[in-house]
């Protein structure tokens, strides 16, 4: 997409061209209309303009498809209706991770209303690996269960379903990870990446597996009620389970557009009112003063809930989650927020030691980073952090004592690596993998980690020159000193929810000098600049104090005047409300 140039910076201090996201907004430095910005974001973030009032207020009536599109829904919702009205025990099999644990909590909570009364199985990530195993289903149905659902994983698991059908286990998959063409042999496979999906199934491809697991329960509940079940018996109400679909969609950074827009919004909202027992443990653990943003539930809940599975206990993410039992919520809210120090611990002793091997690679469109004894559990957060820092996808890998390798990657917009990931399983580089195309998972053997990175590098070269060389600062809005106030901050927040795919708004400031510039906390820059008219700005740069942008604003002449660029946020530290700048980049005035 080509942006019109902002503020004729081709270059800032980061090296990076400004520009516009939707219109050019020169001149606009207050007076903003609430309305009139909000559309104004709308537009520049893909929304045409009769869509407008629909994506003002995203409401799961207005965006929610009819489960029935996608293949394979009406089967598993048949089934799972005929376990319920007989009895059946069910077992459903989740993925330890945030996506994993809210999809199987939903499911769980739901069952548990018609009647029913499933167990989990959280696979343990150390001794069993991701997804289900051809052992694990074989011991679930020799505990008296033949129906089992598997939640955010399954689309890749060929042999274990295989398994599992020999003897007499019938598996309904829910998952939304990329699939090849076969697929494995499941009772039903519900995933709208299926390469087989009709169009409008397939353009909800990007939402995460809770996602998928709520229109599996709606399509239950709809069958049940053709049935006539809820003749004499109360209907569940689905809507309540939003919460949890909002919790696992941002945690696994699915993109915040159409139904997802809707998903985070609404389930905002239910986290709001506190009916969940285990979350609400959770936003207590987490020292949340306020009902929880979106931000909170990337950066608060959900690390906790990944905890478990990362560093601790697989199923605790699920137990904390369907538990109705108060003291046994806090009992593993506590734990979970012992295991998430416990795991930023470890990360930390990981980033630092791949980021000590990736400028080694700085040739390589892909940076694959292996390392013997590394926590395969941090391994994707790590992954997520050195491609932010290099600007290039990573994949960091954990060797283990004979050389087998567990790995995660995360990749940069325009470059789809759960792909090629795919592809390097199918030519044998890998033992396994798969994902989505901004994240994904490995297993390598012994001695392939420099195959795959040369394959892997010559595969995606062409992609990130071309997503790297696109790379800009996309501006919503510029203001002048005077225009950052906390109206503006909320009348830009009334365009979100912001996340993955839906950027939160960005602006310009300026032009300013450095009125003082020093380093806190682990690498921060705390700023604070001022307009012609005297009117000062507090900004806040993370981890930017030994970037270029650090080192120009601790060492800005007093009379040199800049923009300055970033998100407009709140600050309620002091007891008030107070607009500042968490500030990305700056360029100085010619």
């Amino acid at each position: 997409m080509n942006h019109p140039p902002a503020l004729g910076i081709h270059r800032s201090i980061l090296g990076q061209p400004w520009r516009w996201r939707g219109l050019a907004a020169d001149g606009r430095d207050d007076g903003f209309e609430p309305d009139d910005l909000v559309a104004q974001l709308l537009l520049a973030r893909g929304v045409v303009r009769g869509d407008i009032e629909r994506h003002r207020t995203p409401t799961i009536r207005s965006f929610m498809p009819d489960p029935s599109l996608f293949r394979d829904m009406e089967t598993a919702a048949s089934r799972l209706a005929d376990a319920v009205a007989s009895g059946q025990r069910i077992t459903v099999f989740g993925d330890y991770d945030v996506d994993g644990a809210t999809s199987a909590a939903l499911l769980i909570r739901l069952l548990r209303g018609l009647g029913s009364d499933p167990q989990a199985y959280i696979p343990d990530r150390l001794m069993e690996g991701y997804g289900p195993s051809g052992e694990a289903l074989v011991r679930i149905g020799e505990g008296g269960c033949s129906l089992v659902v598997t939640v955010d994983c399954g689309a890749q698991a060929f042999e274990a379903l295989a398994m599992a059908k020999a003897a007499g286990i019938e598996v309904i998959v829910v998952d939304h990870h990329k699939c090849a063409a076969a697929l494995p042999e499941a009772l039903a496979l519900v995933n709208p990446n299926r390469l087989d999906e009709c169009d409008e199934a397939a353009t909800h491809g990007h939402l995460a597996a809770v996602g998928v697991a709520f229109l599996l329960g709606a399509a239950l509940l709809r069958t049940l009620r053709t049935r006539g079940w809820f003749t004499s018996r109360a209907e569940p109400r689905l809507i309540d389970l939003l919460d949890l679909v909002a919790l696992g969609t941002v945690a696994d950074v699915a993109a915040l557009r159409g139904l997802n827009r809707a998903f985070v919004t609404q389930g905002l909202k239910v986290m709001g009112q506190r009916g969940n027992i285990g979350m609400n443990a959770l936003i207590e653990a987490s020292r949340l003063s306020q009902a929880p943003t979106c931000t909170d539930l990337g950066f608060a809940l959900g690390p906790r809930i990944n905890a478990g599975g990362r560093v601790g206990k697989s199923d605790l993410g699920v137990r904390l989650l369907t538990t109705s039992d108060p003291d046994e919520a806090r009992e593993i809210a506590a734990e979970l927020d012992r295991l998430n120090e416990d795991r930023r611990a470890i990360e930390a002793a990981v980033t630092e030691a791949a980021e000590a091997q990736a400028y080694r690679y700085d040739n390589r469109a892909v940076a694959v980073i292996a390392g013997v004894g590394w926590h395969p559990g941090v391994i994707g957060i790590v992954a997520g952090r050195l491609k932010e820092r290099l600007g290039k996808p990573a994949i960091i890998i954990a060797l283990d004592e004979m050389g087998v390798g567990k790995g995660s990657g995360r990749s940069i917009s325009g470059v789809d690596l759960g792909a090629a990931v795919l592809a390097a399983k199918d030519l044998g580089l890998l033992v396994a993998g798969g994902g989505h195309a901004m994240a994904a998972g490995l297993t390598i053997a012994a001695g392939g980690v420099d195959a795959f990175a040369e394959w892997i590098d010559q595969r995606l070269s062409e992609d990130v020159a071309r997503a790297r060389e696109d790379r800009a600062l996309l501006l919503d809005a510029v203001v002048a000193p005077r225009g950052l106030s906390p109206a503006l901050v909320e009348a830009l927040d009334a365009g979100g929810p912001y996340g993955a795919g839906w950027p939160a708004p960005r602006i310009a400031a300026g032009p300013v000098r450095v009125i003082k510039a020093d380093i806190v906390g682990t690498g921060h820059l705390r700023v604070v600049v001022a307009g012609d008219d005297g009117k000062p700005i507090k900004a806040i740069a993370f981890r930017q104090a030994e970037t270029a942008l650090g080192q120009a604003m601790l060492a800005a002449p007093p009379n040199r005047r800049l923009w300055v660029a970033g998100r407009a946020k709140i600050d309620t530290w002091s007891g008030s409300r107070n607009a500042e700048l968490h500030l990305e980049d700056a360029a100085w005035v010619e």
